[in-house]
Parts: C-alpha cells; sequence; structure tokens
C-alpha cells in the first residue's frame, strides 16, 4: 500500500483549474505573473470557474451579480450583531457566519448545475461583506453597503475602513487576492472537495474549508510575519533578532515551501506592492525590514520568502487589522475553492482513502469486573 506522511508528493485527483509545474502556477493554464500583472481580482474569478477569461460583456455581467448579491440579509446583520465580537478568532467567526449564511438561501441545498452557479455568486459575493461586517461591527461601527462605482478589491477596502481607498492601495488588494486566489491541491481546498465529495452542498465545502485555512500551518503565516515585524521594529534589530533565531533553530515564517523549490513566484509581486505602499505611506521600516530578513535568510538557510511574506507588510500599510490577514486570505481563496466544487460534482466520486492500522492486534474482550 502506498503511503505517505502528510500524503506529501501522493496525486489524488485531476484538475483543470490550476497547476503547479517547476515552480511555475498558473490559473486555467494562465501564468500567475501575467495574471498578477494585468487582471482584475474578477477576471481572475471568471477564469477559474469557466476556464476561460472573460469578454467585456462577460465581466460586466458578474461584476453585476457580485455587487448586486453583495448586501447581507437585515436578519443576518442583526444575528451578527448579538453575537461575541470581542476576543473571537475572526476566522472562528467567518467560518460560523457563512454555513450561517446558507439559511438565507433557498437554494443552498440544490445540486442542479444552475443553482450551484447562483450560490457561488452570493457567497463570492457576500464573503467580504461578512468580514467587513464583523471587522465595524466590533469596533463599534456600522456596516457599510458596497458602492456601485468600485470594484471587488475597491469595495472591500471600503467597507473595512469606510475611506475611498487610493489607487495604489486597490492595486495592492487586487494583487493579493489575484495571487491568493488559487494554488492547486492545498490543504483547505482538498478539505472542500472531500467535503463535497459526499455530496454535501456548496455552502459546507466553503465552511470547510474555512475550517482548514483557520489552522496557523496554512491561513496564519502573514499574521505571524506582522508579529515578527512588530517584536523587531527597527531595522538594525534585524540581524540579531534573526541571527538569534536561526542559532535557535527557530523557524522564520515565510519562508520556504512544500511544492516550490526555486521559490515562490507570488512573492515578487507582493514585495514590488509593499515598496510601493512604503512610498506611498511614508513608513519604510515595515518594507526595509522585510528585505533585510530576506537577505539573511535566504544567505543562511537557502530558503526564499513565500506569498506570506510581503503579503503581512502589504496588509500592514493598508491599515488592515492584523486578525483580517487570514479571512482576508479566505476571501480571495473561497473563489479557488468554489472552482474546485464545481470541478468535484461535474465527476464525482466519493474521496475515501485507507489507512495502515498500526495499533495492537490480537486483543482478548474481558468483562468490567475483570480487568
Amino acid at each position: 500500500m502506498l503511503k505517505t506522511k502528510g500524503l506529501e508528493g501522493i496525486v489524488a485527483t485531476t484538475s483543470r483549474v490550476s497547476s503547479i509545474i517547476e515552480d511555475h502556477l498558473t490559473y486555467q493554464g494562465y501564468n500567475i505573473d501575467d495574471l498578477a500583472v494585468q487582471a482584475s481580482f474578477e477576471e481572475v474569478i471568471y477564469l477559474l470557474w469557466h476556464g476561460k477569461l472573460p469578454n467585456q460583456t462577460e465581466l460586466d455581467e458578474l461584476q453585476d451579480q457580485l455587487l448586486s448579491n453583495s448586501q447581507l440579509p437585515d436578519m443576518f446583520i442583526e444575528h451578527l450583531k448579538a453575537s461575541p465580537l470581542k476576543d473571537v478568532h475572526p476566522m472562528a467567526s467567518l467560518r460560523t457566519w457563512v454555513s450561517h449564511l446558507s439559511l438565507f438561501d433557498e437554494e443552498a441545498d440544490d445540486l442542479n448545475k444552475e443553482a450551484n452557479y447562483r450560490k457561488a455568486i452570493r457567497i463570492q459575493a457576500k464573503i467580504p461583506s461578512i468580514v467587513a461586517a464583523f471587522a465595524r461591527l466590533r469596533e463599534g461601527k456600522q456596516p457599510l453597503p458596497p458602492r456601485e462605482d468600485f470594484s471587488y478589491a475597491a469595495n472591500f477596502l471600503y467597507m473595512l475602513t469606510g475611506n475611498e481607498p487610493n489607487e495604489t492601495a486597490v492595486e495592492a488588494l487586487n494583487k493579493a487576492l489575484v495571487l491568493h486566489a488559487d494554488h492547486e491541491l492545498n490543504a483547505s481546498t482538498f478539505t472542500s472537495r472531500v467535503c463535497v465529495a459526499t455530496l454535501s452542498d456548496l455552502y459546507s465545502g466553503i465552511t470547510a474549508a474555512i475550517g482548514a485555512l483557520k489552522g496557523p500551518l496554512h491561513g496564519g503565516a502573514n499574521t505571524a510575519v506582522m508579529e515578527m515585524l512588530m517584536e523587531i521594529d527597527q531595522v538594525e534589530n534585524v540581524e540579531p533578532f534573526i541571527r538569534n533565531a536561526l542559532s535557535k533553530k527557530q523557524k522564520i515564517m515565510g519562508f520556504g515551501h512544500r511544492v516550490y523549490k526555486d521559490g515562490d513566484p507570488r512573492a515578487k509581486h507582493l514585495k514590488e506592492m509593499s515598496k510601493q505602499l512604503a512610498l506611498l505611506t511614508g513608513e519604510s521600516k515595515w518594507y526595509d525590514m522585510s528585505v533585510e530578513i530576506e537577505n539573511i535568510v535566504t544567505k543562511e538557510k537557502g530558503l526564499p520568502p513565500n506569498v506570506d511574506f510581503y503579503s503581512a507588510s502589504v496588509y500592514h500599510s493598508l491599515e488592515i487589522k492584523h486578525d483580517l490577514f487570514t479571512p482576508i486570505f479566505a476571501v480571495s481563496r473561497t473563489s479557488g475553492w468554489i472552482a474546485h466544487i464545481l470541478e468535484q460534482y461535474e465527476n464525482n466520486r466519493l474521496i475515501r482513502p485507507r489507512a495502515e492500522y498500526i495499533g495492537k492486534v490480537n486483543q482478548t474482550y474481558l468483562p468490567v469486573e475483570k480487568r
């Protein structure tokens, strides 16, 4: 029986959604470098779900559908207000409220292809609204409705902060959403496919995926990077801090990747956005510290940064609370989860691997009074 710890190297399914081949990441055959530089997140959503880039009419229709479905039901917001908000892990809240959202969807259990696509639109449209509503309510502020003249990325920033975002901020978040949208058969995506392979509904698949993403070995790395940067605080403190950590064989978050051997192709795009935001805000120390850390770790350990490393300083420069970094990851990755779920439904077979038993054998049952 073929076996490997953590299923490393095991090919569990076939997929058209995305690929990682020789350190090149593609969505539906399009190189991530081209998409990161040129595509809007809405274009990437369409690409992942349909297998092709949209023409202008198709893109306009998707944007209209996302905007018209982005409002949260009034009763949903009232339920959210009545829930614990302080000292709650934002991913635990997101997991709960995406599941709760299914109760407001009459098609929640309809697995018809057309119904699934309508649900996909509703989920993708509402998930940034849930994150933004949670973020504002816990600060004693009212949730904001999206603006009709804003893109998906711009609306998310607006609903979070209440301020009209500038062009560089929108570009930075759009790029981050594009880069995080899908990543082959990662832990949360595999979780979503296992869930819906039982013919459970799309909301269950997304909720399961959020649960997997909540784990710090998957979705929390950029928050840990920012915590490290906050602890270091100044550029002159970088070298002693990192060398001390390396001497103690402590893990430096945001470096290395199980799949990429020669570097994460997504990292360079967020590094550039971190630099641009540093120039825009006039606060360059987070970018400067990150570069210095990269130089030391790459030289000493041969580990290049992954997508999480520079996303930390990007989100911080956008004035996003640090514990919201992983929910933002979820907002983006929902597009990929949905693409994989829809693909799983198309040619479904229950995912049921085997386990090699390593426990005791030939045990004899004794009545309780003789044990």
